[in-house]
Formats: structure tokens, sequence, C-alpha cells
């Protein structure tokens, strides 16, 4: 017997999936157009730090729900690329502190309204009220299921 066919462009997974993709594409455009070389989580590491200055690695990847292996990894990048700074932590001498340097701190402020203005791009269609609503359905979908996800968001942990 044959699997019935299932028609995928109404399924919500799908059409989460389709959506990130459009919000990559839209942000890679902005900052190819600023010659600005910079992912989606990088920028949101990057916002974590400006907010947290000094914050862990492993608080980094609670904040923008990321997992921590591959959160390293972006932080290497960043260090690479001269936005950030790492140190060994005051309090814990196997964490590492991470801060903003000069050309993170002037990336950000360059990218950051490019970033907000480019927000309603991604739910193009959809008028401003709309807009409000599906952005507060996602975050009411998000935190329902936040403990589902292989990196949950979390909050900072005590001490920073």
């Amino acid at each position: 017997m044959d699997a019935p066919l299932l028609d995928i462009h109404g399924l919500p997974g799908h059409l989460i999936r389709r959506l990130n993709q459009i919000a990559v594409a839209q942000f890679m455009d902005k900052m190819a157009s600023l010659d600005v070389d910079l992912t989606p989580v990088q920028f949101s590491a990057l916002c974590a730090v400006q907010s947290h200055p000094g914050i862990d690695q492993a608080s980094i990847a609670g904040l923008i729900a990321y997992d921590r292996a591959t959160l390293g990894k972006v932080i290497d990048r960043l260090e690479a690329k001269g936005m950030v700074s790492r140190t060994v932590s005051r309090h814990d001498r196997r964490a590492r502190e991470v801060t903003l340097t000069q050309i993170g701190e002037e990336l950000l402020k360059q990218v950051h309204p490019v970033v907000m203005a480019a927000q309603s791009d991604i739910l193009t269609g959809l008028d401003t009220a709309e807009q409000l609503t599906f952005v507060s359905l996602l975050q009411k979908t998000i935190l329902a299921g936040n403990e589902h996800s292989r990196a949950p968001q979390r909050g900072l942990a005590s001490g920073n």
C-alpha cells in the first residue's frame, strides 16, 4: 500500500524553515551590501556580548539559544575577525569572559540600524498590525516549546 501524499506546504515546520531561509538570505544580502562579513548567529552573539560585557560563552549560548560547542566556533571566528576578545574569568579559571573590541562596537553601530530596518522586510505581505500579531504568536509558541529545543534559550546565570 502506498503512503498517503502529504502536502508539506501547509505544515508549520516546513513554513518556519522556509521563513528562516528567507530571513537568513535577507540578512546576508544586507550585510553584503555593507561589505560586512557577518552571519545572523554572529550578530546575535555580538548583541549578547554588548548587552552583557564579560559574559562567558556558555551564557551567550543560553541567551541566543545556540548549542555550546558550535557557539565556541562562532566566538573563535569573531575573535579572529577582531570583534571580540576573551580573557580568563576572574571568578572561574575554566571560563572565558567575552567582551567587544572597538572593532566589534563599531561594527554593531554600523549594522544595527540596517538589521532593525530589515525586520519588516522579513514579513513582507503582512501589514504592521499583522506583523505585530505574528511576532507575538511566534514568541508565545517559542516560549511554550523552548524545552523541546536541542538548545533551549536560557537567562543569565547569577553572577553575570
